[in-house]
């Protein structure tokens, strides 16, 4: 398997995704407010399996191939607790996605996770462009990428779990991402 490692940021612990991981994971995610802005390949209703399914048979074995990298998160001062997820992927046209559980938004985690990623897909894997999708109503995750420096290229329509919705496309470069970060250091 491809060895995907352990990121921080100053207040989370980005551990990579492990099939154990998919009881607890379980608990927190089929929930709407999670995932009506998901891409549509979320199944809903969700099943009671439906952790160990994706771990199992989608995310794990993508990762040993190399074609994405997933992460569960982490408070750095409740490490055995998982509160959401970030994953990139070489996927054309979305190479990231993620979500938090209900009661850690609106803190700024998902934020520092997106940075952390950042660095990884753009000064760690080397990739020249990051994309990304999101429903239009998906403010929250649309404010993310304003601050972490993306910049909407489309809109369109898109299959979400909510059914179908606006969308908008969001990009960057790893020049943009460096010009970036380099005034946030």
């Amino acid at each position: 398997m491809s060895a995907v490692p352990r990121l921080q940021t100053p207040r989370l612990i980005l551990v990579p995704l492990a099939l154990e991981d998919h009881a607890q994971v379980q608990q927190i995610f089929p929930r709407w407010e999670i995932v009506q802005h998901l891409n549509n390949k979320v199944p809903w209703p969700f099943p009671e399996d439906g952790v160990l399914t994706y771990y199992r048979d989608a995310a794990l074995p993508a990762i040993a191939r190399g074609e994405e990298w997933h992460w569960t998160l982490r408070l750095k001062e409740q490490p055995e607790q998982i509160i959401g997820s970030i994953g990139l992927s070489k996927t054309e046209g979305t190479n990231r996605g993620f979500w938090l559980a209900s009661e850690w938004q609106g803190q700024g985690l998902m934020t520092e996770a997106v940075t952390a990623a950042n660095v990884y897909w753009f000064d760690v894997l080397g990739f020249p462009i990051l994309r990304t999708s999101k429903a239009a109503a998906n403010v929250t995750s649309r404010r993310i990428s304003e601050k972490t420096g993306m910049r909407l290229i489309a809109t369109g329509t898109g299959d979400y779990v909510s059914g179908s919705l606006p969308s908008e496309t969001w990009e960057q470069t790893a020049e943009e991402w460096r010009m970036w970060h380099a005034e946030k250091l």
